[in-house]
């Protein structure tokens, strides 16, 4: 089973033959590194392969499955993590230079619970500088498997591009203004955005605390499912995380959506919206209304304050997350990110509390919005994936003078509120497009029931080009 259809199989389809031994952990985790080893050059989405550790996990894997104990789907399957998880005596960079030789003697909480799971990690994911837009100098940027022109997405790109080209089997990410979701849409995969505080963040470096969500990305939304199953839950190590019990994930998933309600304000989803990602959303749509679903219109919070106002609390964090290295070492970071903690020094005390204030009012009109709806539904980006040049995600400049690039994703960001993005078809250039499911608080395992629903019934091959 060395063919190439191997490395883009589901974990929902490579968990079973796990179990039944019809596939060995250690072979299908070499396949992969090798996999890593021939092609990710064209893909630069590693920082650091765990090629012994993960053979070594591979191994007592096999040997716990032979001795009968297999703990659950993810048991043997390699994954990917981001390079802001804490992974024990190997280098976590966050794709900056000052943290180049910061290794720590622990797991980050994520990872801790991916080993639990019998899961096998492979390595860290490259990723923007400080989990922000710009990438450092001295850091590869992910190359997205749609087109190396392409952008691949914000800060967990090198978790997008690894997931959509085969290079693991799923992945986490975090997101703070969009960065699951965005190379979740731009490489043509699934991303869950969890409840703030329904995972973990400790061990995970911070770019801004009151807004970060770790999550998974994945091939498939039951794999999201599987994935988030094994990551969520209260921590003592981390005293915002939630203590609310965690559901099946998958329980129900294939249940159907009949009488769901779905809010859709389609001024929201098409005014500054290229118009194949408005009519790929409204095709959606159309389609769950068929299966069921009503759909009740609502009138979405005008965003343009919150985007200046996001801007102030992530900067002014994002300092706090750097104050060791911050300014002392300042000229050590990229152009990008040293212009954000330039930004978050300036701001004032009054700033920020008048920022927090406007976090506090978009919360409130979107649980408002929610009072007789379950979902809300929208595109994820403003666009389908766009030209890039290096040059412009290595410099200063790249979104800071666009105020529309997070209004499908910053505002969730501010209430914590449950979101997947889910591939929903293609441009007229075949690129891949998205569409974006935002649930109340805890509700992901509804959102996980929507978004299969929606994937089975849309059916289709999300498989990059010319993939080998």
């Amino acid at each position: 089973m060395k063919d190439a259809s191997l490395y883009y199989k589901s974990i929902s389809d490579i968990g079973p033959l796990i179990a039944e031994k019809k596939l060995s952990p250690v072979e299908i985790t070499e396949a992969m590194l090798n996999r890593i080893s021939e092609t990710d050059s064209m893909f630069q989405a590693y920082a650091t392969v765990m090629g012994d550790r993960a053979m070594a996990q591979a191994r007592a894997a096999e040997n716990t499955i032979a001795q009968g104990n297999y703990i659950g789907p993810l048991h043997g399957v390699p994954v990917a993590v981001k390079d802001l998880c804490f992974t024990k005596d190997v280098r976590t960079m966050g794709g900056t230079r000052v943290l180049m030789e910061n290794i720590t003697d622990f797991d980050s909480t994520v990872v801790q619970n991916l080993y639990g799971a019998g899961a096998i990690i492979l390595g860290k994911l490259n990723l923007t500088e400080g989990a922000m837009a710009g990438y450092n100098p001295d850091f590869q940027v992910p190359i997205n498997p749609w087109g190396a022109n392409l952008w691949s997405g914000a800060s967990s790109s090198g978790s997008g591009v690894a997931t959509a080209a085969g290079l693991c089997y799923g992945s986490l990410g975090s997101d703070t203004g969009g960065s699951i979701r965005f190379p979740s849409a731009a490489c043509g995969i699934v991303g869950i955005k969890p409840t703030w505080g329904r995972v973990s963040r400790y061990g995970v470096l911070a770019l801004a605390e009151s807004l970060d969500h770790i999550g998974p990305m994945t091939r498939s939304v039951q794999d999201a499912g599987l994935m988030l199953q094994a990551i969520a839950g209260f921590d003592l190590n981390d005293p915002t995380s939630l203590s609310d019990p965690v559901p099946d994930m998958l329980e129900g998933i294939g249940d159907g959506i009949k009488g769901l309600r779905i809010g859709l304000d389609e001024n929201y989803i098409s005014e500054g919206t290229d118009p194949q990602v408005t009519a790929s959303v409204l095709d959606g749509i159309k389609l769950l209304e068929s299966l069921g679903a009503l759909i009740v219109p609502i009138k979405m919070p005008s965003i343009s304050d919150y985007m200046e106002a996001w801007g102030v609390l992530c900067a002014s964090e994002a300092l706090v997350a750097h104050e060791e290295n911050y300014p002392s070492r300042r000229n050590d970071y990229g152009p990008w990110f040293q212009g954000w903690l330039d930004k978050g020094s300036a701001v004032t005390g009054v700033e920020y509390a008048k920022a927090n204030n406007i976090r506090s009012s978009c919360k409130g009109l979107l649980n408002k919005v929610f009072e007789k709806i379950d979902v809300i539904c929208c595109p994820t980006m403003t666009s389908p994936p766009f030209p890039i040049t290096l040059e412009e995600m290595y410099g200063p400049k790249f979104l800071l003078e666009n105020s529309e690039w997070g209004r499908f994703t910053v505002p969730f960001d501010f209430s914590g509120s449950p979101t997947i993005s889910i591939p929903s078809g293609f441009n007229t250039d075949g690129l891949p497009l998205s569409i974006q499911f935002i649930g109340k608080h805890l509700s992901e395992q509804l959102l996980c029931r929507v978004g299969y629903t929606y994937e089975r019934s849309i059916n289709l091959n999300t498989l990059p080009p010319d993939v080998a």
